[in-house]
């Protein structure tokens, strides 16, 4: 996510100090077990203890440059935060996208906005863990999108209805993609499209109507939003980039958001793997472990396997992107892989605890209902078999 004409190249650490980060973020997750999870779920309430928790330590600013305050790390870093997360039954989808979007802003920012705002964030003084880009209408065709940012002599004024809008509840920042050239007037479907970080301190202090929030309930807590922006007015200078250029912008942090979330499904994947290992080397049905039973035993291995491909494909997509090389490729199979693996053991888990599985007390159908979001969201795993068909093996365009 960093922009080394600008900032350098991200900061690698070594195998032993990754190892120190990984075991330093799983000191912190020991703080909150699932005993924790399990007590926010029912409620749906937001973690708002364990993202503070991170905040303190700098884990959400570990991709801001050291020159704004944050650690300056790489995107292989952040996987593991991410990962470690996950594995200890936590659920990172609370605060991950403040690591996500700081893409746009690092690459496509202005000097003004990168020094009024990322030494801020990476304080924990400003959050910015919104992204409203989706519609009911549109989905996953972003070019469709029909909110629409009109200019005018003091800025833009921004109406449009979004959902998918997550966390924009617990944010201070947004970063929101409206039309600012309408659809039938440009000669791209993606050319006309910006993208623009709002303020939204100044929008609920000043203009609380322009700006509507509506919480949606899903099948796992999620702190995620419909928004209708009703003539919003927003400064010029909070465009991101060019106007019109938004779209790529928005494509430039796809495949960071892709790998991220790959690891912690992988995250995931291990969680399951570990409660199924442990369960069927403690149960005893029948006078003996159920893990002596190959029709146990069998399943678990297999979905190990599974995760562990996954996860070297992580770490080669994040090298990739580290490095500045086209990973679009790794990122993309590495979300796709990664999801189903996950998916694999999710199964393999309630299916080696049984009834037990379904019990609460167990942790494994909270996790069970988390992990199954990764294979539609934050994109359908049957769009990137199409991007692969088509991108990478060269096939015709099948949408």
């Amino acid at each position: 996510m960093i922009d080394a004409k600008q900032t350098g190249k991200p900061i690698q650490l070594n195998e032993t100090e990754r190892q120190e980060l990984r075991e330093s973020v799983r000191e912190l997750c020991e703080s909150f077990g699932n005993d924790y999870w399990r007590k926010l779920d029912v409620p749906h309430e937001y973690p708002h203890e364990f993202v503070d928790a991170l905040t303190k330590e700098g884990y959400l600013s570990v991709l801001i440059p050291q020159e704004y305050g944050g650690k300056g790390y790489g995107i292989a870093e952040a996987t593991i935060i991410l990962e470690e997360i996950h594995r200890a039954g936590g659920h990172a989808a609370a605060c991950h996208a403040q690591m996500y979007t700081m893409g746009a802003l690092l690459r496509h920012g202005s000097p003004d906005q990168k020094e009024r705002y990322l030494p801020g964030i990476a304080k924990g003084e400003l959050r910015l863990q919104a992204f409203s880009i989706t519609e009911p209408e549109a989905g996953s065709n972003t070019t469709g999108i029909k909110t629409f940012a009109e200019k005018t002599e003091d800025g833009y004024v921004i109406t449009g209805h979004k959902n998918w809008t997550s966390r924009v509840l617990q944010s201070d920042l947004i970063l929101v993609l409206a039309r600012t050239t309408p659809l039938e007037q440009v000669d791209k479907k993606s050319n006309g499209i910006s993208l623009f970080l709002v303020d939204l301190r100044e929008v609920r202090e000043n203009q609380p109507d322009s700006f509507v929030v509506e919480p949606v309930r899903t099948m796992f807590n999620y702190a995620t939003n419909k928004v209708w922006y009703k003539e919003m007015k927003v400064p010029h200078d909070c465009i991101i980039g060019e106007e019109g250029k938004g779209f790529k912008y928005v494509l430039d942090g796809m495949n960071a958001e892709r790998i991220l979330l790959a690891a912690e499904t992988i995250g995931d994947g291990y969680f399951f793997i570990d409660k199924a290992v442990d369960y069927a080397n403690e149960r005893e049905v029948f006078d003996r472990k159920i893990g002596q039973n190959q029709g146990v035993q069998f399943p678990i291995a297999r979905a190990y396997a599974s995760i562990k491909a996954a996860d070297l494909l992580r770490y080669e997509a994040a090298e990739k992107f580290d490095s500045g090389e086209v990973c679009g490729e790794e990122a993309n199979m590495a979300k796709l892989l990664s999801s189903e693996a996950s998916w694999e053991a999710a199964n393999v888990c309630i299916n080696t605890f049984g009834g037990n599985g379904f019990v609460d007390e167990y942790d494994v159908e909270r996790k069970f209902r988390e992990t199954r979001m990764y294979q539609v969201a934050p994109v359908n795993n049957n769009l990137i078999l199409a991007y692969l068909g088509q991108h990478v093996l060269g096939m015709p365009r099948s949408y």
